[in-house]
């Protein structure tokens, strides 16, 4: 119990004032723009189980009610993972599986099961606290011997620890898909974030309404997939009185996990790999997929894409969608990054596109998070499509 886990950060950050539960869900613009309504009608994330590292999960906010499998939780790591000192396990659960009742937090994928797991963030003060508190490779272990499908992980840090690693690649053994925060310090250090950085873990950055990414949102090679991350409400604080717009790669980790659920609902036979192949080849950009991006990977996240095409192959269900990156590392950019630099994209360099706002969705109509206009527009993943090769991106 307890390890060098003070280190770690929640990555989102609150902003007041804050808003009545019972408006929250107008503050939630994403599940418009994404068209959740209509997702709905073929999945909510029903039978898929999300195992939610954080700094707990109140069990008993309106919209969590019934949601969280705290019975589930090895008894090893289950030390107080109802009770979230900080608010943000509880929001990332709510973004993720919320029913929406008592006019909370509607989740992206309202039919998903939470599986809570706390960790110790630099929030976390008392020391008996921290020394009975699981760290986070205990807790990404623990839940890798369970029947949750996913591993969602809002939190992260600039250092390297040979445990969490070796535990992440004891869940990707157990056929778990993982993902977690980039960062939010691009304007500053934007040094590689973990456990983004790991191996066969999906680096998540934050993106706004138009789909350009957030100037905090770290950048890299290991920068994956993008969600919404701008102006996505949470709870203030531990409190749970009020919501707060915020920003940061949590919430779109958040939001890229409960994807995924909605997916894997669809399609249970299906494995971590197609889950996460398919998310990717019909993520949202104006770029070759083969020169996935440093600051939006390869786009931003559309599962309506996935749900709507009933006869879409996932590809093989062994092969790794980032083989490349897996097997050969990751890089983060220049330490001399600035605010400007993470802004604009340099422009020979179709690689490191800031911006998916000019992508087909929109050119026809919609919005970068939407559908394609018509039936025409639907994008059929051809076999085989997931054995992409990743080219080494500019750090």
């Amino acid at each position: 119990m307890g390890s060098a886990l003070g280190a770690l950060t929640v990555l989102s950050a609150g902003l007041a004032p804050g808003a009545a539960a019972d408006d929250v869900q107008s503050q939630q613009w994403y599940l418009t723009a994404m068209k959740a309504d209509e997702m709905w009608k073929v999945s909510t994330g029903k039978g898929v189980k999300v195992a939610v590292i954080d700094s707990g999960v109140n069990a008993g906010t309106p919209s969590l009610k019934g949601q969280v499998l705290a019975d589930e939780v090895p008894k090893s790591v289950s030390y107080h993972v109802t009770q979230d000192y900080d608010g943000h396990g509880t929001s990332m659960a709510e973004l993720i599986a919320g029913t929406g009742a008592g006019g909370g937090l509607k989740g992206l994928a309202p039919g998903a099961k939470i599986v809570p797991y706390r960790i110790a963030f630099k929030g976390l003060k008392s020391p008996a606290e921290k020394k009975n508190t699981p760290s986070a490779a205990e807790a990404i272990r623990a839940a890798a011997d369970t029947d949750a499908k996913i591993i969602s992980m809002s939190f992260g840090g600039p250092y390297f620890d040979p445990d969490d690693e070796a535990a992440i690649k004891y869940a990707q053994s157990k056929g778990k898909l993982m993902f977690s925060s980039v960062g939010n310090e691009a304007e500053t250090k934007n040094s590689i974030g973990y456990p983004a950085g790991y191996p066969f873990v999906v680096g998540v950055a934050a993106a706004d309404k138009t789909g350009k990414v957030g100037k905090f949102s770290e950048h890299g090679n290991y920068v994956d997939l993008a969600a919404p991350g701008l102006d996505v409400p949470t709870w203030c604080d531990a409190t749970f009185t009020s919501y707060c717009p915020g920003v940061g790669t949590s919430m779109s980790t958040a939001i890229t996990s409960a994807s995924a659920a909605l997916v894997w609902s669809a399609h249970p036979d299906w494995t971590a790999n197609q889950v996460l192949g398919s998310l990717i080849d019909t993520a949202g950009r104006d770029w070759p997929k083969n020169e996935p991006s440093n600051y939006l990977g390869y786009g931003l996240i559309r599962p309506r894409k996935v749900l709507e095409n009933t006869g879409i192959d996932p590809g093989p269900a062994k092969t790794d969608p980032l083989s490349y990156e897996n097997g050969t590392g990751v890089t983060g950019a220049s330490p001399s990054a600035t605010a400007s630099t993470a802004s604009q994209p340099p422009k020979t360099t179709t690689g490191d596109r800031t911006s998916a706002a000019g992508s087909s969705a929109e050119s026809s109509g919609g919005t970068p998070w939407g559908p394609l206009a018509g039936a025409a527009a639907v994008l059929v993943v051809a076999g085989g499509a997931f054995a992409v090769i990743r080219s080494r991106r500019r750090a």
